[in-house]
């Protein structure tokens, strides 16, 4: 069926939504309207579908099987998660009270989803949505002195591994291997160094600024504010200093040439981001399609249970968007 002939609600914002035909099986009829949604999906960024009543984990990966092209397997996890099957997670373990603020889904790796899928199973009794924001519009809003630098310099993520907090070296590599995790890291321009007590320190320089790899069009795609150290609580920052040094927090954001990132320039990028989120409060059987380049994605603090299943499909690799930084040579 075309997509013009689904009817899709556009309220300001909120993201576009269909309602699937009430009672039909999920897989089947996601397989039914695959062109049309995914047209959908190009066209506003993300697509909220009510009706598909999905249950299970199962079900959700047989509809995802049906929408997009492959499964990615998540690399250098930030939080544990739970697989389901091959691309199909729970959602990060992150605080209920605490935001995960706007980001793109691996846009630290080389290769990322370029589709985000979000079937909620159980809705929270308050709060909780998974909102989105348009890149392109985030990145036109920018000061054109802040935009520009980040364009020239790009962006440097840090990282400290150990057993206590976030991922651990294996959750995020898939391996306890040194030389395994040291020939992933040579392989994607990744600067490492183990540690006296065992942990491992990372950094990587990325493009904060992308080219759709389908349409084009430049979008400002990164984890600026959502990992860098300002965005969190200040009694969880103040916790974390004291417990590692500031050099050692578990991640960090700062401009691609090392310096930091102050306070007020976090602040901006989020309100910037919050100028331009839309949200739906989940409903129980709701599946989000979220174009992962075009689109970044947030959860909101929450209360009462929340059970949202998380996919990444459709693997993109960075050269292909015509990255400044992040490349590996040949």
């Amino acid at each position: 069926m075309p997509s013009a002939l689904l009817q899709v609600e556009t309220d300001p914002g909120a993201p576009a939504t269909l309602r699937a035909e009430a009672g039909a099986d999920p897989a089947r009829w996601a397989a039914g309207q695959r062109d049309a949604l995914r047209a959908l999906v190009t066209e506003h960024g993300s697509l909220l579908i009510r009706g598909l009543d999905l249950h299970d984990a199962t079900e959700v990966a047989s509809v995802v099987r049906e929408l997009t092209t492959a499964p990615v397997t998540e690399r250098e996890a930030f939080a544990a998660r739970q697989t389901y099957s091959e691309g199909v997670y729970s959602s990060s373990k992150w605080p209920p009270n605490q935001p995960m603020c706007m980001h793109h889904e691996l846009s630290y790796t080389r290769e990322f989803p370029g589709m985000m899928l979000f079937a909620c199973l159980d809705a929270p009794t308050s709060g909780g949505a998974t909102a989105v924001a348009d890149s392109a519009a985030v990145l036109e809003a920018l000061p054109t002195e802040l935009r520009g630098r980040f364009e020239q310099e790009g962006w440097l993520l840090t990282r400290s591994y150990n057993d206590e907090i976030g991922a651990t070296v294996a959750q995020a590599f898939g391996t306890e291997d040194r030389n395994a995790v040291e020939s992933y890291c040579r392989a994607n321009a990744i600067e490492f160094s183990w540690q006296p007590d065992g942990g491992l320190r990372t950094r990587q320089r990325r493009s904060a600024v992308v080219s759709h790899p389908v349409t084009g069009v430049r979008c400002w795609f990164n984890q600026i504010a959502f990992l860098n150290e300002w965005t969190m609580a200040p009694e969880v920052r103040e916790y974390l200093i004291d417990e590692y040094g500031a050099d050692g927090l578990p991640f960090n954001t700062r401009f691609g040439n090392g310096d930091p990132i102050a306070e007020d320039v976090v602040q901006l990028l989020n309100e910037i981001y919050e100028a331009h989120t839309a949200r739906r409060p989940w409903q129980a059987g709701d599946l989000l399609l979220v174009d992962n380049v075009r689109t970044a994605h947030s959860r909101e603090p929450f209360e009462g249970p929340r059970n949202v299943v998380v996919a990444m499909a459709d693997p993109v690799r960075l050269d292909d968007c015509s990255p400044a930084f992040g490349r590996v040579a040949t």
